[in-house]
């Protein structure tokens, strides 16, 4: 059965690991809801498919083709897994099901052996340096925004990253800003609150720090205009970004160190509020795995809410009234990214914008394919922008409708798919509540 701890030894057992493979895919052969989900279901049922017509012509049509995959098929089938996770919730044998499946964390398992036994080319490892350490790189850009910036679309520059770390030329990067968000919030004179409605430590994110530090600010003077208290304690990127490179390890020391400084704060009663989906769905389901402390963390992981869905709690449980006193506009395409839809909490954002009067709401659920550094590389760019191809439709199709929706990643992708310039649903909430003091160009 399916090991998901990464303390255990056997987790790291590659016979196992082998094994477990096996036993998967003959269900999920069997089964077939996740085919043309993603190219990696799509290629290994195509791979299996071959074996099979091998197997008949041969005069063994009654031998199991899952027995004949090779290594090979494995591997291709870890390294094109962009993590998105949709085939969990779509899966009907995940936990408690007796077949116990969770094909993501296989494949995270995979790739962690494989990483860890055979080493990856220096190529690539220094890809793993620059896309996982996302807290050296927005140090890096806030130091140096301009020269970051400018490195980014500059034709030279980009074709010596190609060259040496095999980060796509074309890919679109994010702009960095020389005051972050922690800077700001560490510089502002804090706003004592009485009696606070709420308390909420904010998980800002890296990319709300770095690049889009507005979102964060926005979010601040809404919670605090309702009568909520706000921290933004000392923290690092939530380990999604490294746990996407195989090194477990490292993710481990990231983890515990959240786990450490985040845990105080969630005994005395706060709310841990996380600006981006990947990084709440790390916070919220994955913590306990890579944990040192699993008790610790698992209180981590219940304390843990995306922006927009604390919001309509506070509005539903009537705690918060929501006034708009602002027109947005008649309508917006509304994106709902996959890691949100993974955590199984519902249309949130959705339904937050859906509370401003005279706004019609069309959501999206379709993968932006970016899916963090996977868009990127230099070997899944061309099919990054194929997997994000019905979201772009979908988006061209509403237009003139602006888009929204809460990943700041798929922005990225969905302004190089589509023209439009994405924005986060609470810069939509923002403007609509009438409040101005940090309103970006993005956001008008």
């Amino acid at each position: 059965m399916m090991v998901f701890d990464t303390h255990d030894p056997l987790y790291w057992d590659a016979t196992d690991l082998q094994a477990e493979f096996t036993r998967v895919m003959d269900v999920c052969n069997g089964c077939r809801l996740c085919d043309a989900l993603c190219p990696p279901f799509t290629d290994v049922f195509d791979r299996i498919d071959q074996e099979d017509d091998k197997l008949t012509a041969a005069g063994h049509g009654k031998e199991n083709p899952v027995h004949e995959l090779k290594q090979a098929d494995y591997d291709h089938v870890v390294d094109s897994c962009y993590q998105c996770k949709i085939c969990y919730p779509k899966c009907p044998y995940t936990p408690p099901h007796d077949y116990m499946l969770d094909f993501p964390r296989l494949l995270l398992r995979a790739d962690a052996i494989k990483t860890k036994e055979r080493g990856k080319p220096l190529q690539h490892r220094l890809r793993d340096m620059i896309t996982g350490d996302t807290d050296l790189s927005g140090a890096i850009g806030a130091a140096i925004p301009g020269i970051m910036n400018w490195a980014a679309t500059n034709t030279l520059a980009r074709t010596a990253l190609e060259t040496t770390a095999a980060i796509d030329r074309r890919k679109k990067l994010p702009t960095y800003y020389a005051e972050t968000f922690h800077s700001w919030f560490n510089s502002r004179e804090q706003k004592k609150q009485a009696a606070p409605l709420a308390r909420v430590a904010l998980f800002y994110t890296c990319m709300v720090d770095s690049n889009k530090p507005w979102i964060g600010k926005q979010y601040v003077e809404i919670l605090e205009k309702l009568g909520i208290e706000v921290l933004a304690p000392e923290q690092e990127c939530c380990g999604m970004p490294e746990l996407g490179t195989g090194n477990i390890e490292k993710t481990t020391k990231t983890v515990d160190r959240n786990v450490k400084r985040l845990l105080p704060l969630v005994d005395a009663g706060y709310t841990l509020v996380a600006m981006s989906p990947s990084c709440s769905l790390m916070l919220r389901q994955e913590y306990a795995h890579y944990a040192t402390d699993k008790a610790a963390a698992e209180r981590i992981m219940a304390a843990t809410v995306d922006p927009c869905e604390f919001l309509m709690r506070l509005h539903k449980s009537k705690q918060i009234t929501l006034e708009f006193p602002v027109s947005v506009g008649p309508q917006y395409t509304y994106h709902l990214p996959c890691h949100l839809r993974v955590q199984n909490v519902g249309f949130n954002s959705r339904d937050l914008l859906k509370l401003i009067p005279g706004l019609e709401v069309t959501m999206v659920q379709q993968c932006s394919g970016h899916d963090g550094s996977w868009s990127s590389k230099k070997e899944y760019y061309e099919i990054s922008l194929d997997v994000g191809k019905k979201l772009f439709t979908a988006i061209e199709k509403n237009k003139p409708a602006p888009v929204a929706g809460d990943c700041t990643l798929a922005h990225l992708h969905i302004e190089e798919g589509t023209g439009e310039r994405a924005l986060h649903p609470i810069e939509v909430v923002y403007r609509a509540m009438g409040l101005t003091t940090h309103l970006s160009t993005s956001s008008l």
